[in-house]
């Protein structure tokens, strides 16, 4: 008797597991991704000062999320281009926020320290951006446009100066063309 309820019991506590836990984001590795052409999702994340930032605040011009990790290999080979990007076309409108996933802040410090990176990198402590993002994987890059529009999706890879000179350059020359409609 004791068995047969010890036994039902486990069974209840299995199936609620597998039904409450895919819908928890932190048990998933991420939600869908943002289709090209939808808004892209407002958050707010601490930076590496304890400022908190909002996408939002960042309308009006052309933004470069980029999720990355201090182990993953492509994120931190792609970096330098992101920071080349971001020191010529950041007074025309380029922001880069470098999005850190579930890494100790001091490590992170010390590795934005290292190599010189002075674009603004926000802790994703609790991976819950991440996962707003569909994020599985790193690196991954969203472009956002000035009305706060995805416009481009790329997972994995790595980001080259020529491939962010062409995305913002495309970008700007949309916004600009669609300003210019009555």
């Amino acid at each position: 008797m004791m068995r047969t309820i010890l036994h039902r019991f486990i069974s209840v506590v299995i199936v609620s597991v597998c039904i409450v836990a895919p819908q928890t984001p932190a048990w998933s590795m991420g939600e869908r991704v943002p289709v090209v052409g939808s808004t892209a999702s407002d958050f707010s994340l601490p930076d590496l000062n304890g400022e908190t930032r909002q996408l939002r605040q960042f309308r009006g011009k052309i933004v470069l999320l980029n999720f990355w990790a201090t182990w993953c290999k492509p994120c931190t080979t792609e970096m330098p281009a992101m920071q080349s990007c971001y020191d010529k076309l950041r007074d025309k409108g380029l922001v880069v926020l470098a999005v850190n996933e579930l890494e100790d802040d001091g490590k992170v410090r010390e590795h934005i320290k290292t190599y010189g990176h002075t674009f603004p990198v926000l802790m994703d402590r609790d991976n819950r951006v991440a996962n707003m993002y569909g994020v599985y994987g790193l690196p991954v890059s969203v472009f956002i446009d000035e009305r706060g529009i995805v416009q481009e999706y790329i997972r994995g890879g790595t980001l080259t100066e020529e491939a962010i000179h062409q995305i913002v350059d495309r970008l700007a020359q949309h916004s600009s063309q669609s300003a210019s409609l009555p």
